[in-house]
C-alpha cells in the first residue's frame, strides 16, 4: 500500500497509482551509480564547485557534470551560481537526513555482506 502523501501528489499531477513505481525506479536508480554516491558523500562535507569535486574524486569533468545534472534533476543537489562558478550542495531537507538513515541501516544490516563477498566466514 502506498503512502497517502505520495498518492496525493501523483493524483494531483495526473498520474495513476501504478505509475509511481517509475518515480521510485528513477529515485533509486540515481543511487545505483558509484560516482553519484561519491558526489553525494563529498557534498555531505559542504558546498563545492565542480572543480573541487573533480579534484577530490579524480573523475573527468564530463562524468562529474553528467552526474551532477542527474542529481540536480532528481532534487538530490542544489546549485548556486556565483559569477562564473557553480556551487553544488546536498539537499539538506531530504537527502542529507536520508543518507544518515542509509548509513545507519548499512552499518547494522549490510556491512557484513562485504565480508561474504571477500570470502570471509563468520566475521563478527
Amino acid at each position: 500500500m502506498l503512502n497517502e502523501n505520495i498518492l496525493h501528489h501523483i493524483h494531483k499531477e495526473g498520474f495513476m497509482e501504478g505509475e509511481v513505481y517509475e518515480a521510485y525506479k528513477i529515485f533509486f536508480g540515481t543511487l545505483v551509480s558509484e560516482s553519484r554516491l561519491k558526489i553525494i558523500n563529498t557534498l555531505r562535507n559542504g558546498e563545492k564547485s565542480v572543480s573541487e569535486i573533480i579534484e577530490e574524486l579524480k573523475l573527468s569533468q564530463p562524468k562529474i557534470s553528467h552526474d551532477l545534472a542527474r542529481l540536480k534533476k532528481c532534487g538530490f543537489v542544489k546549485v548556486k551560481t556565483v559569477r562564473n562558478f557553480r556551487y553544488y550542495s546536498l539537499n539538506e531537507r531530504t537527502i542529507l537526513p536520508l543518507m544518515g538513515l542509509i548509513d545507519h541501516h548499512m552499518a547494522e544490516y549490510c556491512i557484513h555482506i562485504l565480508h561474504e563477498t571477500k570470502g570471509e566466514k563468520d566475521v563478527k
